[in-house]
């Protein structure tokens, strides 16, 4: 099924440049666009205890807005469909994911002069706390083609994809990417650290059927500071983070090293988000092992 590029539109110099990179990246990838206009985003309906004349009102003032989206859609490569909302809410967000699935929602950085920074806070949040791939592209003027050099940002805890996440790997496999596995250090040089990142990336099956990425180790005191300085070493026009299920909990977007990169990183930033791997089965070999150790150290102990 092909993958759902959810862009957050606007008129101004950041969201444009943002279509435009999420055009080029539908193209690659066989995707789709669907361009979503908001105005607020909120956990809460800002409606729940209003009249629903008013609602409607809201709505209908967003037809010009509708329109001139459509306008600038025909503009792009790639044919998009276009939804327009007053409020981003996590049951408006689920909604579109499950309509468009598997889909991919795409915004841009904040921009003091044209974004305010709160509205794209929120934004976030929400979609965090949903799970959702998220990728964050920069208020820089971002590569005209895609992804050439990727670098995955990862340490030595193992994690498993969430099942959107398989859809996006296609642009790791794209011809001529090549990928860089990162494991950034703040106290010395970590040769097993780096290992056990690979090995972490690897058995995620996120690189699987492409070759062994190569393996960088950084010493930072910041781990964020450190993730923008292998972006730089490596060149990579594309960052992969992976958000963890404890990423979610509470408010933690302000402080996160992801939310440290999505603010200042100058390249897009693609937000994975993954689950706890489950343990390997026991085999029937080490069962009985198992069982044989409790029975002699059962045995040892004194009875009471």
């Amino acid at each position: 099924m092909a993958l759902s590029l959810i862009v957050f539109a606007s008129f101004y110099p950041p969201a444009r440049r943002t279509i435009q990179y999420a055009d080029i990246l539908a193209q690659a990838v066989a995707g789709r666009l669907v361009l979503l206009h908001v105005n607020r985003a909120s956990l809460s309906d800002p409606y729940s205890e209003a009249q629903e004349g008013y609602h409607q009102q809201e709505l209908t003032r967003q037809t010009d807005t509708a329109a001139i989206l459509y306008q600038q859609a025909e503009g792009l490569q790639t044919t998009a469909k276009i939804e327009v909302v007053t409020d981003l809410l996590p049951e408006v967000a689920q909604d579109l994911a499950h309509r468009y699935r598997p889909a991919l929602f795409v915004l841009s950085q904040a921009d003091d002069d044209d974004r305010p920074a709160a509205l794209l806070t929120a934004c976030v949040e929400i979609l965090r706390a949903g799970s959702y791939p998220l990728l964050v592209v920069s208020t820089m003027p971002p590569a005209q083609h895609p992804p050439r050099r990727i670098l995955i940002a990862a340490d030595r805890e193992s994690f498993a994809l969430a099942p959107e996440v398989q859809a996006l790997r296609p642009l790791l496999a794209l011809p001529g990417v090549e990928v860089i596995v990162a494991h950034i250090t703040s106290g010395g040089e970590d040769d097993e650290g780096c290992a056990l990142a690979l090995r972490a990336v690897q058995a995620s099956g996120l690189v699987e059927g492409l070759p062994t990425p190569e393996l960088r180790g950084y010493q930072h005191e910041s781990p964020a500071q450190g993730v923008l300085a292998a972006m730089l070493d490596t060149r990579a026009d594309l960052v992969v983070v992976l958000a963890r299920q404890r990423s979610y909990l509470g408010d933690l977007f302000h402080r996160s090293i992801t939310a440290q990169l999505l603010e200042n990183c100058p390249v897009p930033v693609l937000v994975l988000p993954t689950t706890v791997p489950e343990p390997a089965p026991e085999t029937p070999a080490l069962a009985t092992a198992a069982d044989y150790a409790n029975t002699v150290l059962t045995g040892l102990l004194p009875a009471f």
